[in-house]
C-alpha cells in the first residue's frame, strides 16, 4: 500500500506499461527499476527508505509476464516521478537481482561512484560468510557493472552504486510464486547499515 506521501505515476517505457511509485525523503535515493522482474528488490527498497528516511522510487509492471527493460532505457524524460527523484537524490543506491549460477552468494557492487560502492560493501560485510560483497569491477560480470552513463543510478548529482543481489539475498520463498517475496531480515539490516554509512561519509558537511 502506498504511504500517504507517496505519489504514483502510470506510464509506458519502451512500449511497456509501468507503475512508478515515489516516496519523497532525504538526499539518499533508493531505486528499484525492475521490481516485477527481480523479486524482493522493491520490498528491500521500501524497507530501506522506511528505516533510513531515503527517497524511494519503485517501478513495477502489471500482469504476470514482466518485460526486462534495460536500465539505461528507463531514464526517460517523460517520467515525472523519476525527474523528482533525481532532483531530490544527491546519491543513489539502485537495487537489482542477478541469477548467475556461478555466483549464487555474490553481492556485486557496481555503479559509477566507487567510493559509494565500498561504503555499501562495508555494511554488507556483516553478511559474510553467507554472502560475499564484491567491489572489484574486474570481478563483476560486465552486464552487472552499472556503468552506463544513462543508467539512472549514475544520474544523481554524485552518481551512485548498483547493488546486484542473488536470489537467496532477495527472497526467503524463491520457489513459491503465490507468496509475496520477503527479503531476509539480515540482508535488509545490512543494507540499512550500508546506506547509513554512505549518508554519513558522502553527505556530511566537510570537517564534521
Amino acid at each position: 500500500m502506498p504511504t500517504p506521501t507517496s505519489r504514483t505515476e502510470h506510464l509506458e517505457i519502451a512500449g511497456v506499461p509501468m507503475r512508478a511509485e515515489l516516496t519523497p525523503g532525504g538526499p539518499v535515493g533508493v531505486l528499484a527499476l525492475h521490481a516485477s522482474n527481480e523479486g524482493g528488490t522493491g520490498q528491500l527498497a521500501r524497507a530501506l527508505a522506511e528505516s533510513t528516511g531515503a527517497t524511494c522510487l519503485v517501478f513495477t509492471q502489471p500482469g504476470s509476464s514482466p518485460v526486462h527493460v534495460p536500465s539505461p532505457a528507463m531514464a526517460v524524460a517523460h517520467c515525472r516521478v523519476l525527474r523528482e527523484f533525481l532532483a531530490r537524490a544527491e546519491i543513489t543506491v539502485s537495487l537489482h537481482g542477478h541469477l548467475r549460477p556461478a555466483a549464487p552468494r555474490s553481492l556485486f557492487l557496481g555503479g559509477a561512484n566507487r567510493a559509494a560502492a565500498h561504503w555499501i560493501a562495508a555494511g554488507l560485510s556483516a553478511l559474510r560468510p553467507e554472502f560475499d560483497p564484491v567491489t572489484d569491477l574486474g570481478a563483476i560480470p560486465r552486464a552487472l557493472r552499472g556503468l552506463h552513463p544513462r543508467n539512472p543510478v549514475n544520474l544523481a548529482r554524485r552518481g551512485g552504486v548498483q547493488v546486484e543481489l542473488p536470489l537467496a539475498a532477495r527472497t526467503m520463498t524463491p520457489d513459491d510464486r503465490d507468496t509475496p517475496d520477503t527479503p531476509p531480515p539480515a540482508v535488509a539490516d545490512a543494507l540499512v547499515a550500508g546506506v547509513r554509512l554512505l549518508a554519513d561519509r558522502a553527505l556530511s558537511p566537510p570537517g564534521r
